[in-house]
């Protein structure tokens, strides 16, 4: 069992008396961490929503009977918590009717179960989004995460594939890119086309680090623009990819731009485009060491909590910064490099308008150090 950083920030929400809601994709670790944390409670309740009998005996229950149920438990553990009707409800009555018992809920269906807990559980829940094992959890010596980094890029960082043979690990997510994605990502009343939301995320990973054009995609994929739109936006919220905007100063010239879109985790990614071949005969490095790069600052800034907007800056010249990161108004630029004798300047259009800003060139020699010295590590 991995440890996760996460851990010491759900239990201090726990310990603040709030609901927590952990969102994550399926396989991410979710059920491991949360039996974790039970274990520093003496009478924990576990429950997998995923089994209808255990559903049931929290569906549109009354104080009474809920408390029959999990009787002395100082702990209410659901997983998979969008599976029960009603659930944001049923936590507000645990929570106002018995504050002495903690609540922790679990979700992949991330866009099902925040339509459930939105408006029950206001001011009175904490969520958190469980991300796929950081180089910091998989390895604790600087040689060992060389090294977990280099197999991070070819088959991502689900806990479940790292100890994994590789043929068995190119087998896993070959079924997990084609299959767990349309089970659990979505709320069951959502209406999408299967062999359209296929295509279209084979599109995005072949189009990796690259600009991405709606109008483009629903060219290619004989859609809507709307649709497009609307497709790309349930792949977001079910945590399967992300997107990242143009850096703009004027917020309101960002509206229909284009964006590029990145991959939470590259094992899902490579086997979308069923691609594990090794580093040194891809063609896709690049963009492979760019996306790894942004999800482990992701992840280190949940770590540290010291969180930064993030964009990409380009020009008509299509001269390009990987990373804009701003905080209180000011801004660093980050260029992702998996070469360490790349050298790579700003460009003038760039320094012109926004002066005294410093380009830090991340490759594999110094990205260690470089992220330890941004986002100390914390113990677990």
């Amino acid at each position: 069992m991995y440890k996760r950083y996460l851990k010491n920030q759900i239990k201090k929400s726990l310990n603040e008396g709030l609901v927590v809601i952990i969102y994550g994709a399926r396989q991410v670790g979710k059920t491991t961490l949360v039996k974790d944390i039970m274990t520093d409670y003496k009478t924990p309740l576990y429950v997998n929503a995923d089994e209808i009998t255990e559903r049931t005996r929290l569906q549109n229950k009354d104080a009474k009977e809920l408390k029959g149920y999990f009787g002395d438990a100082d702990i209410i553990v659901v997983d998979e918590s969008q599976r029960i009707e009603n659930i944001g409800l049923t936590a507000k009555i645990i929570y106002d009717t018995y504050p002495e018992v903690k609540i922790l809920l679990t979700g992949s269906s991330s866009i099902e179960l925040a339509s459930k807990i939105k408006e029950p559980l206001t001011g009175r829940s904490r969520e958190y989004i469980l991300y796929p094992l950081s180089v910091d959890e998989i390895a604790f010596t600087n040689q060992n995460k060389i090294n977990a980094i280099n197999r991070a890029l070819i088959y991502g960082s689900y806990p479940g594939i790292w100890n994994m043979s590789f043929s068995r690990a190119k087998e896993t997510l070959r079924l997990l890119a084609t299959n767990y994605i349309y089970r659990d990502a979505f709320a069951l009343q959502t209406i999408y086309d299967d062999t359209v939301m296929y295509n279209l995320l084979q599109l995005l990973a072949f189009q990796l680090g690259n600009e991405v054009s709606y109008n483009e995609i629903a060219n290619t994929l004989q859609i809507s623009r709307d649709t497009a739109m609307r497709y790309i936006d349930l792949l977001e919220k079910a945590r399967i990819i992300y997107r990242l905007r143009q850096y703009r100063r004027n917020e309101r010239s960002l509206i229909g731009k284009l964006r590029k879109i990145y991959f939470y985790d590259l094992g899902i990614r490579n086997g979308l485009i069923d691609n594990f071949n090794e580093l040194q005969i891809r063609n896709d490095k690049g963009a492979l060491w760019e996306n790894f790069c942004l999800n482990e600052r992701q992840k280190a800034q949940q770590r540290t909590q010291k969180y930064t907007k993030q964009f990409y800056w380009r020009n008509r010249s299509k001269q390009e910064i990987d990373l804009i990161e701003e905080s209180s108004g000011s801004i660093k630029a980050y260029e992702f490099k998996f070469s360490a004798n790349k050298t790579v300047k700003l460009p003038k259009s760039f320094e012109k308008l926004y002066p005294n800003t410093k380009l830090q060139v991340i490759n594999a020699e110094n990205f260690i150090p470089l992220l330890q010295k941004e986002y100390p590590l914390k113990s677990m």
